[in-house]
């Protein structure tokens, strides 16, 4: 039986009012979750997550969940809870975030990057952006959901991941791999760095995360002559090493256009007129030029990238070492990780070898099905008249872990931003923030998408 209109009014009222709790707490919550410093620097030797975890276990537990936290090691804690569906013979859906961030200098920001000051209508703070805002959503709309005594559409896996901005080895690499039951019956997963607004030719497009670039974080080792600088040496190894960095660097890789960008250059190409011109890279320049400051993801995402990053030699100026080397940040397009290592030992040549540090699989998953369909319309009930476009990340998400269980993961911290605002430029950069309102946004898009999903 259809609904009355009567009936229907009063439907969408409880749901305006079933979120509006959520909205209250959502900005308290990220400015809680930026207080705790949980920086990450890559060695093991920062705070750890346990803080945050526990944080976030106390917010779960409080609406009557029983979440589990554990750790990979001392303080590098993670946290699971599992949520019952309305339709549990569906399979389950992963909603996870991290809580890890990257380090900042304080005598660079304008504001202390751990205070969780909010003015200006910002949040200000280390995770604002990347990602304590958007766990912060996701805590607001499940205590929300909890609270009313609701379910999901679905079982939920909600999960709080340690160790993200260093590859996962700690967090969701070490819990698909040592605790897979935990996401037992998930197909597929929702994250970090997708559904952000952009204006496109004055038109308000989201950008929907449907792909991710490979890892590859290489070192090149040169070995040569140890000797007095001022001698002849033909064998010096920083000479050998500095070659081969140049080479490297400078190499200009092929553009390669994947099913999703085509289809984000399209959907550009529909909104502004430009000609899609596939033989013409200034035509395709155009295109991604027309998306403003997310021009800087998705500019990387048509050719890989190979960045020298750092280098190591000697100990003195007038001795030559024996060895340098070097650190290299490869992002190889999905499917082509092993042609482009092939193709940097190429460039490194034969006295300079090259041992891989950390890799991870790109990733390329439909921008079409159920789930997208969901996303999409949600986003549309709160922004009528929006356009959502796939689109690739330059850099890597946790969804890189959970694909090994074969789970299908998607970017989407739904955030609607002013036209102004340099979002991309914020991850990992000075003054990182977001706006407050966004962060109320994305709950109302995330409290939907539940619903339905």
């Amino acid at each position: 039986m259809s609904p009355l209109p009567g009936d229907h009014d009063h439907a969408r009222t409880d749901a305006q009012t079933h979120v509006s709790a959520a909205e209250a707490e959502v900005v308290r919550l990220t400015q809680d979750l930026i207080r705790i410093d949980t920086s990450n620097y890559g060695d093991n030797t920062g705070p750890g997550e346990r803080a945050a975890a526990e944080f976030v276990v106390e917010q779960l537990q409080e609406v009557g969940l029983d979440p589990e936290l554990f750790e990979s090691a001392p303080g590098r804690a993670n946290v699971v809870v599992r949520i019952p569906g309305e339709h549990p013979e569906r399979p389950a859906l992963v909603l996870h975030g991290h809580t890890d961030v990257v380090p900042a200098e304080a005598k660079d920001w304008k504001v202390d990057p751990f205070g969780g000051e909010e003015f200006d209508g910002m949040v200000w703070g280390r995770g604002a952006v990347d990602m304590k805002g958007m766990d912060a959503m996701i805590l607001a709309v499940v205590r929300q959901m909890m609270r009313e005594g609701r379910r999901p559409a679905r079982d939920l896996i909600v999960a709080m991941f340690a160790d993200e901005e260093a590859g996962g080895k700690y967090g969701a690499r070490y819990a698909v791999d040592q605790r897979p039951e935990l996401f037992e019956g998930a197909t597929e997963a929702i994250s970090e760095v997708g559904g952000f607004s952009v204006d496109v030719d004055g038109k308000r497009a989201y950008l929907l995360q449907t792909a991710e670039k490979g890892i590859a974080w290489l070192k090149l080792i040169a070995d040569g002559q140890a000797g007095h600088g001022s001698a002849v040496n033909p064998d010096n190894a920083v000479s050998e090493l500095a070659a081969a960095v140049a080479r490297v660097g400078a190499y200009q890789w092929d553009i390669r256009l994947t099913p999703t960008v085509m289809a984000l250059l399209e959907g550009v190409a529909d909104l502004t007129g430009l000609p899609l011109d596939l033989d013409d890279p200034l035509a395709i320049d155009r295109l991604i030029g027309a998306l403003g400051p997310a021009r800087r993801f998705v500019g990387s995402s048509i050719r890989t990238l190979a960045n020298p990053t750092q280098l190591h030699a000697g100990y003195k100026s007038n001795v030559v070492p024996s060895r340098a080397t070097a650190s290299i940040d490869v992002r190889p397009l999905p499917g082509d990780h092993d042609a482009v290592l092939a193709k940097v030992r190429e460039l490194a040549g034969p006295q300079v070898r090259v041992e891989p540090e950390h890799v991870d699989i790109g990733l390329e998953v439909p921008a079409t099905g159920a789930l997208v369909d969901t996303m999409t319309r949600v986003l549309q009930d709160q922004d009528p008249g929006a356009v959502v476009l796939p689109y690739m990340l330059s850099a890597g998400t946790d969804n890189k872990s959970l694909a090994r269980l074969g789970i299908t993961g998607y970017g989407f911290a739904p955030l609607r931003l002013p036209a102004d605002l340099d979002f991309t430029a914020l991850f990992h950069g000075v003054d990182e923030r977001v706006p407050s309102d966004a962060l109320r946004f994305g709950v109302r898009v995330l409290d939907g998408l539940l619903r339905e999903a």
